[in-house]
């Protein structure tokens, strides 16, 4: 026997997700609420164009990239979208902890300018 305890993929904290109101659908629906963004979920299906359109606009934040827009329809009930976000909370640190081996992008935190950099008044 082994002691391991069986692994529960993270689609079980979906319907939690759903429950809670804390999915946000759609790229304009994400531009609108980055305020309240903790991660973005995009498919493995979605167009290279749009792919590299939300790296770009979403480059402060995680952009993970995993199931397809049928996986969305059948987790999320939702029809054509190819783009989520989580609404900032400890669930979605729970799902995100889970699906982080797949983010395909390193948030850039805008940086504090150096002390070197800023003039001195001399």
């Amino acid at each position: 026997m082994s002691d391991e305890l069986p692994v529960e993929p993270v689609e079980r904290l979906f319907d939690f997700v759903l429950k809670s109101r804390g999915l946000l659908v759609g790229r304009d629906t994400l531009r609108r609420n980055k305020g309240r963004l903790h991660f973005v979920l995009i498919t493995t299906d979605i167009a290279d164009s749009s792919r590299e359109e939300v790296l770009k606009d979403f480059m402060h934040y995680p952009v993970v990239q995993h199931f397809t827009a049928a996986d969305f329809e059948r987790l999320f009930k939702i029809k054509g979208a190819k783009a989520v976000g989580f609404v900032k909370s400890g669930l979605a640190q729970s799902i995100y902890a889970e699906l982080k081996p797949h983010r395909i992008n390193q948030p850039m935190h805008p940086s504090k300018p150096s002390e070197s950099t800023t003039p001195s008044a001399s």
